[in-house]
């Protein structure tokens, strides 16, 4: 196997990664800050590609579009947690379940009706839509490696702002007590709210990136939240750091079995059976990762302990 094609698919698998670790990362905080299940974290990240997408047609500046799509997509957020979020903060986990659940059928239907059943398309900047030489005989997509950069530089953003400043500080305290949070003064109302409106904010940064790559479609949020989920399991509810590990691991086991298992199957077995093992046992691969983990570790690699 050549050693390019190994060091491509790992630059891949880390880029998918740290996009994915966007999406979770909001997630998590959501999960095991304001104890709510939201199923509907995906449509979110579905808005800001579709803002995205709408924004840098009308302006023809892919940056206005990312820039709109992640402002827009914070007050939508805004909007959703005030106005629905927080009837069920004091419900069971079905009741959550089931009211996101069915928020996600209201974004898709409304996304379906402004914008029509067809997927949108959003080009990569002219500037960046070339490769760049990485290694001696690795060409490497010059847009992917931006997506490396905006997503380490968000993510160490994000450690910082949890671990070194008083919002974090508060954020850390009402993951670990809510109770003795908000008996010690700490404004756990409006730390929710601004955790709901980061969360929205990751996702749409995600959606808007990850555009020019997947389709910008209906329904484009259900596949990869199922992902988010499974990264949050790994990494441990509530856990950033966490969130950040099982987001690379699935990133690279999900792009390496992609890449390398079809083909090595090709040459263990006949073609027909090669050409439906290698794609399925491929997709597989990031629930038998999670299956091994919960196995030896079954509250994650990273629980946070109250």
């Amino acid at each position: 196997m050549p050693a390019v094609l190994v060091v491509e698919q790992l630059l891949n698998g880390v880029q998918f990664g740290l996009m994915l670790f966007l999406l979770s990362a909001g997630l998590t905080l959501v999960l095991g800050i304001m104890d709510v299940v939201n199923l509907a974290h995906g449509s979110l990240y579905m808005l800001g590609a579709y803002f995205a997408a709408t924004v840098a047609s009308a302006t023809g500046s892919f940056w206005a579009g990312v820039a709109a799509g992640v402002l827009l997509t914070a007050a939508v957020g805004v909007l959703l947690e005030v106005s629905v979020l927080r009837r069920v903060y004091t419900r069971d986990h079905l009741s959550q379940v089931l009211a996101t659940f069915a928020l996600i059928l209201v974004f898709n239907e409304a996304v379906r009706m402004v914008w029509g059943p067809q997927a949108l398309h959003i080009s990569v900047p002219p500037e960046l839509a070339r490769p760049v030489q990485v290694l001696p005989g690795l060409p490497y997509s010059a847009y992917r490696l931006v997506l490396l950069g905006v997503g380490a530089a968000l993510a160490a953003l994000l450690f910082f702002l949890i671990h070194r400043t008083r919002l974090g500080m508060w954020v850390r305290a009402g993951a670990s007590n809510r109770s003795m949070a908000q008996a010690m003064g700490v404004p756990i109302r409006q730390v929710f709210t601004l955790v709901f409106a980061v969360s929205a904010a990751l996702s749409a940064v995600a959606g808007a990136l990850l555009g020019p790559i997947l389709a910008v479609q209906v329904g484009m949020g259900e596949d990869i939240l199922i992902l988010a989920f499974v990264v949050i399991v790994l990494g441990g509810i509530g856990s950033v750091k966490g969130s950040l590990l099982g987001s690379l691991l699935v990133g690279v086991v999900d792009t390496a079995g992609r890449a390398f298992l079809p083909p090595l199957f090709a040459k263990l077995m006949a073609p027909e059976v090669a050409s439906n093992l290698g794609p399925t046992l491929a997709s597989v691969l990031i629930y038998l990762l999670m299956a091994v983990v919960l196995f030896f570790r079954p509250r994650g690699l990273f629980p946070v302990h109250s």
